[in-house]
């Protein structure tokens, strides 16, 4: 399979579709097809009082893509998968897949055709009926190298077409047998042609508008601040909506999350994202705290266009500097693990990388001192979320102590993808990520990353190279792998190369932490990934 032309810089209409600034999409939202609700009040709507209602607190961003296609966000994925259904979707604690706008899963997964049916009478937000002409709508943008969408490099890979068969009928023609696709067509969120077949649609999706088949229909948006929702009437599903309506307040300071769910008067009932250092208080509080371990991480991205950090033994170094330990002790509380593979050591296809990053200070002097950059300076960039910030200092006192003179630039995480979208220059980023939110196959998790024209690859400058294109050389082999076992091996034998290159890689794995009141809420299930849940929760 060849790799595409490199581009080392997005068009003006690509920075339009992945930058989080809305900009004019809200004005062209009002031109559609109404669907999702207008703006609403800004404050805390409804408090604990109100038994139709639950209000939670989102430690993330809502402000970046609404777009189904599009988006990596903590805050949006967790809200579009009660407002979309895919195909089929999976439960968000085991991850397996169930029917949803289909009505069986498919019969032989190891089969080059499936054949779905939709369900009778479901419909949109619109009251409109969902029909194959959406199904096949969906795909051809997913597919499509032009809009070259996120959630493409799911799927170009073995995904051959989607057709029509009639009205309540389609085919998935695949290019080879995939038997890891039925949990992937979560993904594929299913929208309408209708409402985002429109001119402009697609940026007024990016900036809130959505119109979905779920169990939850949005009733207003209102970026850094909140989205409200309320229980689809229609909806005929296998995952009706428990409670009647969600307010879901964006709070990304630790502080003012940990206040709305604290005392006798908090204002919500659960929160994600819940601070370490805040545990034991609100355990204390009659609070349930449970966590989820899984691909949750912070990773470190070089520019590698950008000397000295195009030379593997710097990237390397930088990584062996870091006290890993001192981190997950002092601002982890011990809920982290030193990453020793890109995958977690929870999953099921982890084995220690043949490069593993343990603390060796004067290992890092030796590559610094070999590669002829002993006196580097480094402006860190980072996200601006409270874990993040808080593990920020012992990268900075690590790198210091190897000779490395570093400054910390934190910054709100909308702002600092604009401007790698703009490919504004910079040395090193410091981020979260987990792919965990896509699915928990190690083939998807690591194309994530790493594939031949994603946004992460024009990020870091690599793809270009011949590792570059031999790592993908060895993705493509793994990916069409149709046994279980050799493919495992083949993707270990890949992690190892992406371990050793350091381009995009994990510092610490960490747990997540969420925060509820049983007293008000039950049937919450804490999630090893960024969000939350709700649609087998109860108000009490």
């Amino acid at each position: 399979m060849s790799a595409p032309p490199f581009r080392p810089a997005l068009s003006r209409r690509d920075f339009l579709r992945y930058s989080g600034a809305a900009g004019a999409a809200a004005a062209i939202a009002t031109s559609l097809s109404a669907c999702s609700g207008g703006p609403a009040s800004t404050g805390s709507v409804g408090a604990g009082s109100d038994k139709d209602l639950v209000t939670a607190v989102i430690g993330y961003g809502n402000d970046q893509s609404w777009d189904p296609t599009q988006t990596a966000s903590a805050f949006t994925m967790a809200g579009i998968s009660h407002i979309y259904e895919g195909l089929l979707d999976t439960d968000p604690i085991t991850r397996e897949p169930y029917p949803a706008l289909a009505t069986a899963l498919p019969a032989d997964p190891a089969a080059t055709s499936w054949k779905f049916t939709l369900r009778e009478g479901a419909k949109w937000h619109d009251g409109r009926p969902v029909t194959a002409d959406d199904v096949v709508f969906t795909f051809q943008r997913i597919l499509d190298p032009a809009e070259n969408v996120l959630v493409g490099n799911f799927f170009k890979a073995w995904l051959r077409e989607v057709k029509k068969i009639d009205d309540r009928n389609v085919e998935l023609v695949f290019k080879f047998p995939f038997p890891d696709a039925a949990p992937r067509l979560t993904i594929a969120k299913i929208m309408p042609k209708h409402v985002f077949g429109a001119p402009g649609a697609w940026d007024a999706a990016k900036g809130g508008k959505t119109c979905g088949s779920g169990p939850y229909r949005q009733t207003a948006h209102n970026p850094k601040s909140n989205t409200t929702f309320e229980a689809f009437a229609d909806y005929n599903g296998p995952r009706p909506a428990t409670v009647k309506k969600m307010n879901w307040l964006s709070i990304v300071d630790a502080a003012a999350r940990v206040a709305k769910i604290s005392g006798g008067a908090a204002e919500a009932q659960i929160a994600d994202n819940v601070p370490y250092a805040n545990i034991d208080q609100l355990a204390a509080s009659g609070l349930t705290v449970e966590g989820g371990k899984g691909m949750n991480h912070l990773f470190l991205m070089f520019n590698t266009g950008t000397k000295p950090f195009d030379d593997v033994r710097v990237r390397q170094a930088l990584h062996y500097a870091i006290d890993r330990q001192k981190m997950i002790q002092v601002a982890l509380k011990g809920h982290g693990t030193a990453s020793s593979s890109f995958l977690n050591e929870g999953h099921p296809d982890h084995a220690r990388a043949a490069t593993v990053y343990d603390y060796d200070p004067d290992k890092a002097r030796a590559l610094l001192k070999e590669a002829g950059a002993e006196n580097l300076t480094i402006n860190l960039m980072a996200v601006n979320l409270s874990w993040i910030t808080d593990c920020l200092p012992t990268i900075a006192a690590s790198w210091e102590a190897v000779g490395v003179k570093t400054t910390l630039e934190p910054q709100d995480t909308a702002a600092l993808f604009a401007k790698m979208d703009q490919f504004q220059e910079y040395q090193v980023v410091a981020a979260a990520s987990n792919p965990n939110q896509f699915g928990m196959d190690a083939d998807l998790i690591l194309h994530y990353n790493y594939v031949r024209g994603g946004l992460w690859m024009k990020y870091s400058r690599w793809e270009g190279g011949k590792a570059a294109k031999d790592l993908f050389e060895m993705m493509d082999r793994a990916t069409e792998e149709p046994d279980k076992s050799a493919k495992t091996e083949l993707v270990r034998e890949y992690i190892d190369v992406i371990a050793e290159q350091a381009v995009l890689y994990p510092v610490v794995h960490t747990e997540l932490m969420t925060a509820w009141d049983p007293r008000k809420v039950s049937g919450v299930r804490p999630q090893p990934y960024p969000g939350i849940n709700l649609l087998q929760a109860k108000r009490t």
